[in-house]
């Protein structure tokens, strides 16, 4: 088996609302390396009179890590004053992230998805100011690409602004779905360092579907669509990944399941995947 761990984003099994310390013990017992959830959950678990210092000891007690965590705030923005806010939402999210002991957050391009024109350069700008926010609370932005988004659409452009952000702490989030979805493929995966890409989120797609139809309810399991594992994984190794690969599906045939279903389930054949790819590239 490749030398990566597995995690868990709670989108998975996500109506179920299952509560976040039963999340936890489910991923370690099913095997995961680490859990990824949303602001959201988070934001709701402390309404409902739950502590994120005893979901951290939770964390560390299942032996798992908090990879990263999935949050929204208009960082990347043109308008100043919606600019300014969305730095305080990230803020307060870091604050969140840190306190569960994550070290890593998503910085999609939100409040921007609708705007093809976006200046790729002041992004850049934007970008490393939200990696100096991160820098204070020890939690990294992850500049994530977004297949449907009309900027950050595809890898060269996440590229772009990682590699003229001014900071040598750039990351990126990559996505199997939203690569394919964007346009972008997996191509240019081997020509980046796996130190930029310290979390990749995987699935699958049916190829039956054509691109501007695609959604994210149609992703699947990891090797139940057509997405080309053997050129992902080639490329994975060519970069040298190191990281997290985290399980991020919206499927509602899953979402009928029994989550546990789901989760051992998605583990399984997540790994069959990558090994089975991992195997023909050996033999290859």
């Amino acid at each position: 088996m490749p030398p990566w761990t597995y995690g868990l984003n709670t989108s998975t099994i996500r109506p179920h609302r299952v509560p976040l310390p039963e999340i936890v013990k489910m991923a370690a017992a099913a095997g995961y390396s680490a859990f990824e959830p949303w602001i959201d959950e988070l934001d709701r678990y402390v309404a409902d009179g739950g502590s994120l210092k005893d979901l951290r000891s939770c964390i560390e007690d299942a032996g798992i890590t908090a990879a990263s965590a999935i949050g929204f705030f208009n960082w990347i923005v043109d308008d100043d004053a919606e600019r300014r806010q969305g730095l305080e939402e990230a803020r307060r999210c870091m604050e969140v992230v840190a306190a569960i002991g994550g070290a890593m957050i998503a910085a999609p391009p939100m409040g921007a998805t609708e705007q093809p024109d976006l200046d790729l350069r002041r992004a850049a700008e934007r970008y490393g100011v939200l990696l100096k926010l991160g820098a204070e609370f020890g939690v990294k932005p992850l500049l994530e690409v977004w297949g449907f988004s009309k900027s950050i659409q595809r890898l060269g452009e996440a590229a772009c602004v990682a590699l003229e952000c001014g900071r040598s702490d750039a990351g990126l989030l990559l996505d199997v779905y939203h690569l394919h979805k964007g346009g972008s493929g997996f191509t240019g995966l081997p020509y980046l360092q796996g130190g930029l890409v310290p979390l990749f989120h995987v699935n699958d797609y049916p190829a039956s579907i054509h691109l501007e139809a695609l959604t994210d309810a149609d992703r699947v399991y990891p090797g139940d669509g057509d997405a080309p594992f053997d050129e992902i994984v080639a490329a994975l190794y060519a970069m040298n990944f190191s990281g997290t690969l985290s399980l991020e599906l919206f499927n509602e045939a899953y979402y009928a399941l029994p989550p546990e279903q789901v989760v051992r389930e998605g583990l399984r054949k997540t790994r069959k995947t990558i090994a089975a790819a991992t195997e023909r590239l050996t033999l290859g």
